[in-house]
């Protein structure tokens, strides 16, 4: 069968050599199209290698490129699609000083002739490959995507170098399809599948089924969901980024055992206790099984036929956050053998991906022996690429003496469940990635594995930009240019804006706590109690404590303050709205955490015995009283904090639950998919204690109905005990409870996005926080 990739590079080298060279080379004239205007035409796209299909008999190898001026057009030569893509970013931030960011429009435009750069820009990467994503991004950011937001995604990662990128939209079409096959029918398959918003953990193996009584996942949403699977790696190919394919994992249907009643299956552990064990406990089908072999080639010869042979890649996880049945040598070896020789049968180039999550999460199981006997499994030292997920805090590459020889790429993973702390450490990302490089032989990339894209991009471009770097990036120098392209557009950037963002480089950006190990929750997301919620560490729960001193990210925000008062302009830039959005949206979640303590000082100050109260603080007036006026100040910052996520839509829950209402009115699911948007950022079923609040979200519409809610009924809760003396813990606990159930379930409105100027937003700010903490000089 003709591998369309070999076919579109080979095109080069044939006759003609101009025709050949425009179709090699239109997806990248149509993204510099996109890029600046309809001006593709301005440029010259060149290959100047040739590559075949990448495989384990062929790995890849770096890529470069250049940028110059050639018979007055603007030339760009590269070794592959994604590096003349790369070149293409690469003159839009030095000759224009204009950049393609995810979240926000480009708000500066291209000039109608697009200047030669003065002198050959040039680059070249340090690792073959550049990654990007975690299976749990397509549900934590992507369950609602539509074409247009893929689009804008695909090219934002092309033009960072991206050329390895998970496809996994649409999976659950070649599952239903192959076990047609097998002889189940529709109503046999249908109900093992979650959710939109929980299909992640249902393709992990972690979950199945749907809860909340709100129906099975509707035919023509996966029908829909493949037909968009289509486009996404249509255009992948177009870019030159590689799709990482979903292979078979081995999780069936119970209903299996109809059509193959003596199928070896085991029960897999339950994953989210104390769930019922319906929604979890999935079977996992035994790779030495013939069903296996006979599946795993169904699955991915129906992607060929769908998609063409477009990649050699396949991403398979056995055991995510699950343990094997045994920890036996022989049966971990026999497990990835069988595995990868079913993968091999169906494209015998095949590239087994797995991410390395297991060897992290269930490091107890997974000794340097067990490890070596699974991944030994696959004898061929090509065959398999490892994702060492969490790299710059948890690296297990060390410790697994390189993944036990096979190839690997060091990950960012940063941020777990969509959370939206300001966060991030740009001074390992530009060190750590490169001394594993001259450490182990068998590194081969730089990747982005985040659970959630929802801020903070300036930890994943510097990543990417630094696997074009043999050097470590200088900081100081990238942030002063990054802020240049970030507000591009407006007549000249205010020093005080190079000050804050020097700020929260040095301060927010530089995290070295390794008990504060990623993006924090805030402390207002969590389920209301007296203790154990604020200044959190660790990584599980997640933590709520700040790693920076919060008085640096006032000064921050009073120099972008300062920025906007001076120059007014910066308010039109779209960027410049989400970035202060969202400094001082961390600046009310900072602020919360003296508030919450207050509460519950004024709360234990008004049960102590009347000895000890006076101890406490003479004068303070402690009572029923003072905690009613400490509750209604949090309540007050929440009620603020809403207002001003409210005027950016990106900040909003309307957004998230729009989204998912345009999916499910398409395919008559709307509350199904309504309550799974809902659910999916609180509490994802009720009882299921150890995901309360995991993808929490600072949204808009989200802090006013849900987390102000519930912050009610516990201020209400200690006022009426600061009376009486006791707190009824478990009635309190039951009224939470049900308020999160009820609000899950319920299909109103949500609050609306109501734009407003920089001057009402500030003045919100001024009327909730004390004098001291948000005054402006």
């Amino acid at each position: 069968m003709v591998r369309l990739r070999r076919l579109a590079f080979a095109a080069v080298f044939s006759s003609p050599l101009a025709n050949a060279l425009a179709t090699a080379t239109s997806g990248i004239s149509k993204l510099a199209d996109r890029l600046f205007h309809g001006q593709g035409s301005a440029f010259d796209f060149v290959l100047t290698t040739h590559h075949d299909d990448w495989s384990r008999w062929n790995p890849p190898v770096n890529d470069n490129y250049t940028v110059k001026c050639a018979d007055g057009k603007i030339r760009v030569e590269g070794t592959t699609l994604n590096a003349l893509a790369r070149g293409l970013r690469h003159y839009a931030n030095e000759v224009l000083q204009m950049d393609e960011f995810w979240f926000v429009d480009t708000y500066k435009t291209a000039p109608e002739d697009l200047p030669v750069p003065k002198k050959p820009l040039t680059g070249a990467s340090i690792v073959p490959w550049r990654y990007n994503l975690n299976t749990v991004t397509f549900s934590y950011t992507f369950t609602w995507y539509q074409w247009e937001d893929w689009e804008k995604l695909l090219d934002w990662a092309a033009l960072r170098g991206i050329n390895l990128q998970l496809a996994w939209v649409g999976y659950e079409k070649i599952f239903l399809d192959s076990f047609r096959d097998l002889g189940l029918s529709d109503e046999d398959v249908l109900p093992f599948f979650s959710g939109p918003a929980f299909q992640a953990w249902n393709r992990f193996g972690n979950i199945q089924r749907s809860w909340g009584g709100k129906g099975d996942l509707p035919l023509e949403f996966i029908e829909q969901q493949f037909r968009l699977q289509k486009k996404i790696v249509a255009r992948m190919v177009e870019l030159g980024i590689t799709p990482v394919l979903p292979a078979f994992p081995g999780f069936v249907p119970e209903s299996i055992k109809k059509v193959r009643p003596d199928v070896n299956l085991t029960v897999s552990p339950n994953w989210f206790a104390p769930a019922p064990d319906k929604y979890t406990r999935d079977l996992f089908l035994d790779p030495l099984d013939d069903t296996y072999a006979e599946l795993q080639k169904l699955f991915i010869t129906k992607q060929i036929d769908a998609f063409g042979n477009i990649t050699n890649i396949y991403t398979l996880d056995q055991f995510n956050e699950l343990a094997p049945a045994s920890g036996d040598a022989n049966y971990l070896s026999g497990i990835s053998r069988n595995t990868y020789a079913g993968l091999t049968a169906a494209n015998p180039a095949a590239v087994w991906l797995l991410q390395g999550w297991l060897f992290y999460s269930s490091r107890n199981f997974w000794t340097q022996p067990r490890i070596d006997a699974y991944l030994g499994g696959v004898e061929d030292s090509q065959g398999m690429l490892i994702l060492d997920l969490y790299s710059e805090v948890n690296p297990q590459w060390q410790r697994t003496n390189s993944y036990s020889g096979k190839r690997w790429i060091w990950c960012e993973l940063h941020d777990f469940g969509g959370n939206m702390a300001l966060e991030g450490r740009v001074q390992t990302l530009t060190s750590a990635p490169l001394d594993a490089l001259a450490e182990s032989k068998s590194l081969v990339g730089f990747g982005l594995t985040p659970e959630a894209y929802e801020g903070n991009e300036i930890v994943y471009d510097i990543l990417l930009d630094q696997a074009w770097s043999a050097t470590p990036l200088d900081t100081q120098s990238y942030f002063t240019s990054w802020v240049d392209r970030r507000y591009a557009g407006n007549s000249s950037i205010p020093s005080e804006l190079y000050q804050a963002w020097e700020i929260l480089r040095t301060e927010v950006y530089s995290n070295s706590r390794t008990d504060i190990p990623q993006v924090a929750v805030a402390t207002y997301q969590l389920r209301p109690a007296l203790s154990g919620i604020v200044n959190r560490t660790g990584h599980f729960p997640h933590p709520t404590a700040v790693h920076y001193d919060p008085a640096v990210l006032h000064h921050a925000w009073k120099l972008m303050v300062e920025a906007v008062v001076r120059q007014a302009s910066l308010w039109k830039i779209p960027a410049f709205q989400l970035d202060f959005i969202d400094v001082s949206r961390q600046l009310l979640s900072n602020q919360f955490d003296f508030l919450y303590v207050d509460l519950i000082n004024a709360y234990r100050g008004s049960t102590s015995k009347p000895s000890e109260r006076e101890l406490r603080s003479s004068g303070s007036g402690s009572g029923s009283g003072e905690v009613e006026a400490a509750g209604q100040k949090l309540l007050s910052l929440l009620s603020t904090l809403d207002d001003t996520l409210l005027t950016n839509a990106h900040f909003t829950l309307q957004s998230w639950v729009d989204a998912a209402r345009s999916w499910g009115s398409a395919t008559g699911s709307e509350q199904l998919f309504t309550f799974n948007a809902r659910s999916q950022v609180t509490v994802w079923k009720v009882g299921a204690t150890n995901l309360n609040d995991y993808a929490a979200k600072a949204w808009g519409g989200l802090v006013g109905s849900y987390y102000k809610g519930r912050w009610t009924i516990f201020v209400d809760a200690l006022v009426a005990a600061s009376k009486t003396g006791s707190l009824d813990q478990g009635a309190l606990t039951q009224r939470l409870k049900t308020f999160e159930a009820d609000w899950q379930a319920s299909d109103g409105d949500v609050a609306q996005t109501k734009p407003e100027d920089f001057m009402t937003v500030l003045s919100w700010l001024h009327g909730t926080c004390p004098d001291w903490f948000l005054k402006v000089q």
